[in-house]
């Protein structure tokens, strides 16, 4: 499985970005995909996940009513709306995919494939 992120950039404050994950290869067994974020000087934290084929989503508490995860309908794409941008949300963001269904969807040991990342900036 192959992860591409895009659509990272810089925002102000009260902004909004769009996230792209493009995924290709045998992608029919992964269970969840989700997305992670790390900024300068801290671990990577998990933001929003959600599995593939009941579309049930997860949502870190510093992101919820603000970011949105989806996928398109071939479930090859997976997206991360982010609006109400604040700085603190400045980091790179990595999209990953999960094999396994299993419950800690923020844990960075839960996923098996990871993309190469994209830089948010909100300033």
């Amino acid at each position: 499985v192959q992860l591409v992120e895009s659509g990272g950039g810089e925002a102000q404050p009260g902004g909004s970005l769009r996230l792209s994950c493009a995924a290709s290869g045998y992608t029919y067994n992964t269970c969840s995909m989700g997305w992670f974020r790390q900024a300068p000087g801290k671990e990577r934290e998990g933001v929003a996940a959600i599995r593939r084929y009941s579309g049930t989503t997860f949502y870190a508490d510093s992101v919820k009513g603000r970011f949105t995860i989806s996928q398109d309908n071939a479930k090859t794409t997976l997206y991360l709306q982010m609006n109400s941008l604040k700085p603190e949300d400045t980091a790179v963001y990595y999209c990953a995919a999960s094999i396994p269904c299993l419950p800690n969807w923020n844990e960075t040991r839960t996923y098996n494939y990871w993309g190469q990342g994209t830089q948010v900036t909100v300033s």
